[in-house]
């Protein structure tokens, strides 16, 4: 390999080497719930209705001092999907969840369906609503047995006194044979007139609805469809094999000149990035018919191993943040950078045991980063053990997180550098010791060699 090659790899290595600067302040090796009493959480056990080893955290969101955790019915068992966290209560690293808004949202009875069934993600908008996409199914590991209580539904609650603001079921056309919704991004520059653009992988398509018109539409594209030859995962010895379409949804702040937010998705199995300004999405008559086409771009790949589940977009900063099943990771692209390249995503945090599945992403009002781990493949194609930590929320401001890294705007270009190095090699090897030169690079590259053999990304 020729030495420039050598200095570039090292040069990222040292980059690599430099962040991965989260911390965990959430871990269980189980999940609990804060019940009224004893009396009541041992009778829930005794009856079933809370099975612990079902129970596997999902989806997050932070609003001022709550953290919210969605917890699917993948099997029975699970007594409450949607629960938060005090941020203000420091007294455990795993504190017993409280499920949102009461207990009595999702308890299952014979007479009439629960409030809140089972949701993946929620969004919590910047009019203090929390936005929360209901597949409506339990059971769902269980593909043959699993129950349609209600059709996919958007919950929406004021988060200044928890009261249910709207519950909007979609419209029997807009969900499919093959239908899962689980994904959602909420465009809140005007309170009055918000647009929620929910995602579905399972027979891809992309759901908008409007605040203002209590109405929704459907649109279909070839870029949510899944890619055929990205369906492959391995992640810590467990592979298999999906086929998720549409996944990843995450808006910008509004972008000249048309001052429309641009919305950044792809599907779960694929490599690729797409946008499109949602000036397009948010007009009906647009949106379902054949005229927008070539208004979707595609921005580029991440490369081997690329496939990415959700992602979030910091709007302070213009950071897309985005997970990375197959290598443990979260990962990093800065949105005005034109190009969308290996060289120019960076490696957020990455640990086989840490960040194992990461499965959910978002950035607080406060500019903190929160990402939550929970080794969804072994739950699905295993068996968690219930004696090792299995789900994390790990933590750090933005700024700590992107330091060092293609997304940090202190961060020179890898192209100034190599050149930068290569003008302090050729000052420091005078060109009438040709053999002097040859010992210098070599013994750089000892170095740099030392610092790939400890760096694997």
């Amino acid at each position: 390999m020729c030495i420039s090659m050598w200095i570039l790899l090292a040069l990222f290595a040292m980059d690599v080497v430099a962040n991965d600067n989260l911390r965990v302040a959430y871990q269980w090796k189980q999940i609990d719930f804060e019940y009224p009493n004893i009396g009541e959480r041992q009778a829930a056990i005794t009856n079933s209705t809370f099975i612990s080893e079902n129970v596997v955290p999902v989806g997050l969101e932070v609003y001022k001092n709550r953290l919210f955790i969605t917890l699917p019915r993948w099997k029975k068992g699970v007594p409450a999907s949607l629960a938060y966290i005090d941020l203000n209560d420091n007294f455990t690293q795993s504190p017993a969840l409280k499920p949102y808004p009461s207990w009595s949202a999702h308890r299952v009875t014979n007479d009439e369906v629960p409030e809140i069934i089972s949701p993946f993600r929620v969004r919590a908008d910047n009019c203090g609503r929390l936005w929360v996409l209901d597949t409506g199914v339990e059971n769902i590991a269980n593909e043959a047995n699993a129950t349609v209580l209600s059709p996919t539904r958007l919950l929406i609650y004021d988060l200044h006194n928890d009261n249910l603001l709207r519950s909007y079921k979609f419209p029997d056309d807009h969900i499919k044979d093959s239908s899962f919704f689980v994904s959602i991004a909420v465009e809140d520059e005007n309170c009055d007139d918000s647009y929620a653009y929910s995602a579905d992988l399972g027979k891809p398509g992309l759901v908008i609805y409007s605040w203002k018109s209590q109405s929704s539409w459907r649109m279909t594209h070839n870029f949510f469809h899944p890619d055929p030859t990205a369906g492959n995962f391995s992640i810590n010895n467990i592979t298999f094999q999906w086929e998720d379409g549409l996944f990843g949804l995450a808006l910008s702040k509004p972008q000249p000149p048309d001052n429309h937010p641009t919305l950044y998705f792809h599907p779960f199995v694929s490599m690729d990035e797409f946008q499109v300004s949602t000036k397009f999405l948010k007009n009906e008559t647009l949106a379902t018919s054949n005229e927008i086409y070539k208004e979707f771009k595609r921005i580029g790949s991440r490369g081997p191993n690329g496939q990415s589940s959700v992602e979030f977009l910091d709007k302070k900063t213009g950071v897309l943040f985005y997970t990375l099943p197959n290598l443990n990771a979260i990962a990093c692209w800065k949105t005005s950078n034109k190009e969308y390249t290996l060289k120019s995503q960076g490696r957020i945090f990455m640990d086989p045991v840490l960040m194992e599945f990461p499965n959910d992403v978002k950035v607080d009002d406060q500019s903190r980063l929160w990402v939550l781990s929970d080794r969804l493949q072994k739950f699905l194609y295993s068996e968690l053990d219930s004696n090792e930590i299995n789900f994390r929320i790990l933590t750090a401001t933005v700024q700590d997180a992107i330091s060092h890294t293609a997304c940090d705007p202190k961060t020179k270009r890898l192209p100034d550098i190599i050149n930068k190095l290569s003008d302090l090699i050729k000052t420091t090897a005078k060109p009438s010791t040709k053999s002097n030169a040859e010992k210098f690079y070599a013994s750089g590259l000892i170095v740099l060699s030392s610092i790939l053999m400890r760096t694997v990304f």
